[in-house]
Order: C-alpha cells, then sequence, then structure tokens
C-alpha cells in the first residue's frame, strides 16, 4: 500500500517497547486504524504533541499487505485539545468520547458520518457553553449508538409491543441493565421482578429529546440550559446500552 495522508483524529495510545507507540486513529476516509508510531516517546518525537488523546492531525502512513498495523511517519496537528484538559468535567467528556469510539468502531471499516459526529462533539465542547459537557456526551452517546445500529426503540414497549408515545396520554417506560429496549409499567412489573440492580424510567421528557436529537445538530440544543441533571436519565439509558463496562460521564 503506498503512503498517504488521511484526516484523523487520534484515540487511544498504548506503549510498545522503550521508547514507540501504539496508535488508534480514526480517519475520515477509511475509519478507524492502528498502527505503530517509533519513537514517539522521546523527548524529540517527530509527531510532538499530535498524538494526545483526540487531537485532530493529518496522519501520514504506509502499511505492508502483510501486516495488520500500519507504520506512522508523522502528523501535522490541526486541533489540540490540551486547552480543555484543566477542566475536569470536560477532561472526562473527553475520555467517554475516546473509549466509546475506540470500543464501537469496527477496523478499517469507512464511517464518515462517525467521524463528523465526533468533530462536532468536540466543536461542541471547545464552544465553552454551560453544560457544554453534558450535551456533548449525551448528543455523542445517542448518535453513537445510532449509527452502529445499536438504538434500541424508544416508542414501544420491548414486552408487550405497545405504543409508548400516545400524543395524548404518553405511557411511562422504563429500562434496566443488560436489557435492551423499553417497558411499559405493567411489563415492566413482569419483566423486572427480581432482576438485579433495578429499574430506572425514561421519563417523556428525554424521550421527546431523544427524537429532536433524530433531527437536530447538537448546536440547536446549547440555548437549553444544561447541567448534570439533564437528561441523566437518557444518558444512563444510552450507556448502559454500550456495556456493563462503559462510564457515563456522571458516575
Amino acid at each position: 500500500m503506498p503512503a498517504r495522508v488521511s484526516e484523523a483524529f487520534v484515540i487511544q495510545t498504548y506503549p510498545l517497547q522503550e521508547s514507540d507507540l501504539i496508535v488508534s486513529f480514526l480517519t475520515r476516509d477509511l475509519g478507524k486504524m492502528r498502527g505503530v508510531a517509533k519513537r514517539a516517546r522521546r523527548l524529540k518525537s517527530p509527531f510532538g504533541a499530535g498524538l494526545e488523546r483526540l487531537s485532530r492531525v493529518r496522519m501520514a502512513y504506509f502499511q505492508k499487505e502483510t501486516r495488520e498495523l500500519v507504520n506512522l511517519d508523522g502528523c501535522e496537528l490541526i486541533q489540540s485539545q490540551f486547552a480543555l484538559a484543566g477542566d475536569y468535567q470536560a477532561g472526562a467528556a473527553l475520555d467517554f468520547l475516546a473509549e466509546i469510539s475506540e470500543q464501537l468502531l469496527p477496523a478499517a471499516e469507512p464511517n464518515e458520518k462517525f467521524f463528523r459526529l465526533l468533530a462536532a462533539a468536540l466543536d461542541h465542547l471547545h464552544s465553552g457553553q454551560p453544560g457544554a459537557p453534558w450535551l456533548s456526551t449525551t448528543y455523542f452517546a445517542f448518535w453513537a449508538l445510532r449509527l452502529s445500529g445499536l438504538l434500541p426503540e424508544l416508542h414501544a414497549c420491548l414486552g408487550c409491543g405497545g405504543w409508548l408515545d400516545d400524543p395524548e396520554s404518553p405511557a411511562r417506560a422504563f429500562f434496566q441493565r443488560s436489557i435492551h429496549g423499553l417497558f411499559c409499567q405493567n411489563c415492566r412489573r413482569t419483566e423486572f421482578s427480581g432482576a438485579p440492580g433495578g429499574s430506572w424510567e425514561l421519563t417523556t421528557d428525554s424521550r421527546a429529546l431523544g427524537r429532536r436529537m433524530l433531527k437536530e445538530p447538537v448546536a440547536n440544543f446549547a440555548a437549553m440550559s444544561w447541567t448534570r441533571d439533564t437528561a441523566a436519565d437518557l444518558r444512563r439509558f444510552l450507556v448502559q446500552h454500550f456495556g456493563d463496562t462503559r462510564q457515563s460521564p456522571d458516575e
């Protein structure tokens, strides 16, 4: 494979030998890839600060046909997330975005929509608006599940199939860890009876917010007064569908 340059986000890095790094990065054109950055841990690294978590870069690399890992030649920094690292909430949000991207994305599968989603979430974090970390992580989690085909149905009960969003009298909806979907109040009594961990309600307001997120960009929600408590139930619902090992910024 000839040498190429791709716009990319650095997702994670892992130590390799004494001075090298394995770098997981999401390219706009080829999806998630992993490569070896030689001498990246030295003081005079050819990569500079370009391999910091979620840095947006132009990555130069090449790949031999018989090898899974590409060889990284260098990178040009486009956007650093260093300015966010000093804020605890923003830093936790960066960890969340990076971990979900690393765990959710398959290797070498082009996904420009996910690339643009990550870019939009990071741009909103940089906006400095009150509550930006909570909005960014909620919107990102919602669409990360949607793009991966893992977002459950928000309109119907998983147990009886009943409609939850009657405009005149919307039904209450509940969810429980390790169960993929929502249940009405009647089915909750049977499905969650004796289940470990209890259950939580996903409010009608949070379900309506989710429906808006399907249609509108993240910037449209900035006018809301976002705090840790805003859509906390929606965030919990989304995070538990990434698996039991994922941790929400709330926790």
